[in-house]
């Protein structure tokens, strides 16, 4: 007999949840029902900015004619689920329209997160998060100007690649003492914001954002920072940070992590057998990971429990990043800020070249815990393979890329 597997969400996460059920289900089991809110299908957010540099909507759709074509797929666009009421298994949509369920997997996704500063509604003001966002921005940016980004992470430097691509003349704003602090360290944080500021980029760390001011038309012109600074903007760009989507939770009477999100166990499943979470929507046993990839291994075990492995749980993510942003190589892995007990730091800095590379030991001072590469990530293939490993070369060698396993 056909069960109802319906997923709310149709992003990375909510598509590869979709893809792995059609490969594995080959007595079709399951009839999928998608509600996804936006107006497309599924695409690729990671290459978000490739879209300003020449991509299409098309090249970055994730979803090919076969499962477009598929009889066991009904994908609605334009559709917000509203309500769920676990007792009935049904999911209420904006349209009224009620769907009943054998399985529901929630993947909702996250919003950007806007600072709630005097301002922030100002015309010029935009998030950076789906292709109408970026349609919006490309409309608005008036080259030759000076645009502020807000968020001095990943997405945030890559808000201020596009904002170049435009033609604005970026200025990146964070709170913390140095840029992309999940991934790398301070020195290398150090050593990434000279080397985009060498690229007509603005950097302003440690500071926050105050206020926003606007001019003729209602339009922002400037943004005031926390230590005062005036910085003059037609254009500001939001990227600090995401929040679960997890509306749907407190009305259905399911629990949320410390910080939002679905509350999940190691199977993603909520205390609700029937109901799961995957992606970034997802509290898995307290914690929300903000990346593709820990969200396409929740789908993966997802979708083998549906299929009859219901032992089937996430494994963990693995946070380790080789990144090029602004055109810079960077690169994090394993304990990044020597947080270990008794951790042992290694440090080769070449001002000159616009390098640096750091490699944090145990106390042993010869098993390999984690390290930072900014300007040169040659050594990542190698070092990425030694973690938890004792080093087969010299560190210094191992961070000049000058060693093979």
């Amino acid at each position: 007999m056909t069960r109802t597997l319906v997923v709310v969400g149709h992003g990375p996460a909510g598509h590869r949840l979709v893809e792995e059920v059609r490969v594995g289900d080959r007595s079709g089991r399951w009839r999928i029902v998608v509600v996804a809110e936006e107006p497309r299908p599924a695409y690729d957010r990671v290459s978000l900015s490739s879209y300003l540099d020449g991509r299409t909507a098309a090249d970055l759709d994730l979803t090919t004619p076969r499962l477009r074509a598929d009889p066991l797929v009904d994908l609605r666009l334009n559709t917000t689920a509203v309500h769920l009421d676990r007792g009935s298994r049904t999911v209420t949509c904006a349209d009224s329209t009620a769907l009943e369920y054998d399985a529901l997997v929630l993947a909702t996704g996250s919003r950007p997160f806007v600072p709630p500063v005097p301002g922030r509604d100002l015309a010029g003001c935009f998030t950076y998060r789906t292709i109408e966002d970026l349609d919006a921005l490309r409309a608005a940016v008036r080259p030759g100007e000076p645009g502020v980004v807000v968020g001095g992470g990943l997405l945030g430097l890559e808000a201020a690649r596009a904002l170049r691509l435009l033609g604005a003349r970026p200025h990146v704003v964070e709170m913390a003492p140095h840029l992309m602090p999940l991934q790398v360290d301070e020195g290398g944080g150090r050593v990434l914001a000279r080397l985009v500021g060498a690229l007509g980029v603005g950097v302003h760390c440690g500071r926050g954002l105050a206020s926003l001011h606007g001019g003729p038309g209602g339009r922002v012109r400037a943004v005031t920072l926390s230590d005062g600074t005036e910085l003059p903007a037609s254009t500001v760009v939001f990227s600090a940070g995401v929040r679960p989507r997890d509306e749907l939770a407190g009305p259905a009477g399911l629990e949320r992590g410390g910080r939002g999100g679905f509350l999940v166990d190691e199977r993603c499943r909520t205390a609700d057998e029937r109901v799961w979470a995957v992606g970034e929507c997802a509290a898995v046993l307290g914690r929300c990971y903000g990346l593709a990839a820990p969200g396409y291994r929740m789908a993966e075990a997802v979708a083998l429990q549906l299929l009859g492995s219901p032992s089937a749980v996430f494994p963990g993510a693995d946070m380790s990043a080789k990144l090029k942003v602004l055109g810079v190589e960077v690169a994090g892995f394993g304990d990044v800020h020597a947080r270990t007990e008794g951790a042992v730091e290694f440090v080769r800095e070449d001002r000159a070249a616009g390098t640096y590379g750091k490699l944090v030991l145990a106390p042993d001072g010869r098993t390999l815990l984690g390290g930072v590469l900014a300007g040169d990530t040659a050594g990542y293939a190698v070092l990425r393979t030694l973690l938890g490993h004792e080093l087969t070369a010299p560190a210094e060698l191992l961070l000049a890329g000058g060693a093979t396993l």
